[in-house]
């Protein structure tokens, strides 16, 4: 079962050990049996499940595993908890608003045996507790007011993971921050690895 999704993310870079791979076609299954009933995300078929977590695989090609994940806006767990299955040393906070998507995640992360994680049912700006060691998100906001938002959960050791598109270069233009920035691409999207500063202006 597990031999078309090990190759698709080996010939990505990303190389998982036997529980990953468990988990990750546990995770398919269980946002399936979920999707088709409370319409958690536009990826219906496993192909379209399996394209989310390569996208969120990607980073950890060139992003080193964090001590501690916080995810911004994790949806249906892209792509915090799919990087949450393959950064097992790592704690990770899934920030999740949304009442049917952080019960999925609760169910999910539960199911997975995924005891590092803790899902959090609030808005970003609502966390008391930080700084976490990088912060991710996708798709939830332009950059400066992510930053805005992430401000009590980041610090000036905390380095940033946006899975970005088209407008990237026009977004980071706007924070000055573009000396920290490192942009990878792969295929439609841009990855943006923002490192360590002394302060977000």
């Amino acid at each position: 079962m597990d031999g078309g999704l090990r190759k698709l993310l080996e010939s990505t870079g990303v190389f998982p050990d036997e529980t990953q791979i468990e988990r990750l076609e546990l995770f398919i299954r269980l946002l399936s049996e979920w999707n088709s009933v409370h319409n958690l995300t536009g990826a219906r078929k496993r192909e379209g499940i399996v394209e989310n977590i390569l996208d969120s695989l990607a980073p950890t090609t060139f992003v080193e595993r964090p001590d501690t994940l916080l995810d911004v806006g994790t949806g249906a767990g892209f792509p915090g908890l799919i990087l949450a299955i393959c950064w097992k040393g790592t704690e990770t906070v899934l920030c999740e608003p949304l009442q049917k998507r952080a019960a999925f995640l609760r169910y999910a992360v539960l199911e997975l045996g995924l005891k590092h994680v803790r899902i959090e049912r609030k808005r970003v700006e609502e966390l008391e507790e930080g700084p976490f060691e990088l912060i991710s998100s996708r798709a939830v906001t332009d950059i400066s007011l992510l930053l805005k938002l992430t401000r009590k959960a980041g610090g000036e050791n905390s380095a940033y993971l946006l899975y970005k598109g088209s407008r990237l270069e026009n977004e980071l233009k706007k924070t000055n921050l573009s000396h920290l920035a490192e942009i990878v691409e792969r295929g439609y999207r841009k990855y943006l690895y923002l490192r360590p500063r002394d302060n977000i202006s």
